[in-house]
This record gives C-alpha cells, structure tokens and sequence, in this order.
C-alpha cells in the first residue's frame, strides 16, 4: 500500500518492515495486524488491516514519530 501524507510517501513495497504484530486468525472478522515500517529516509509508519469487525475495518497507513515508535514496540515487544 502506498500512502502521502504531508508531502511524504509511505510505501509498504519501498520501506524496510521491522515487527509485525498480529490479533486473531486469518480470515477472523475481529483479527487484524499492525505493521512497523521504516522508509529510507528515516520516517517510521503503522500499516494497518484488519477484518470487518475489528478495529481496522480498511487498510491504512498513520505515520509515527519516534516516541509513539518506540512506544508502540515496547508495548508489542
């Protein structure tokens, strides 16, 4: 998925993936993932994606700062 926000390309296909955390089974309507992205040029993304009934009901790309990063990892360490 390939997302611009504020002038900055986020590219699922281009960035380097750094953790992957994962709720349910595949195919589970309240499943989903989050995946930890990092461009090349430093920036840190969120992939999200998830089942109907999830919190993640479409697919989507929030940027992150350095401090919701390393908030995020610690909390899916």
């Amino acid at each position: 998925m390939k997302k611009i926000i504020c002038k900055k390309t986020y590219d699922t296909e281009t960035a380097t993936l750094l953790h992957k955390y994962t709720y349910g089974e595949f195919g589970s309507p309240d499943g989903y993932e989050e995946s930890l992205y990092q461009t090349e040029d430093g920036l840190f993304f969120l992939y999200t994606n998830g089942g109907a009934q999830s919190k993640y009901t479409k697919e989507d790309i929030t940027r992150m700062g350095a401090e919701k990063k390393k908030a995020w990892l610690n909390a899916h360490a």
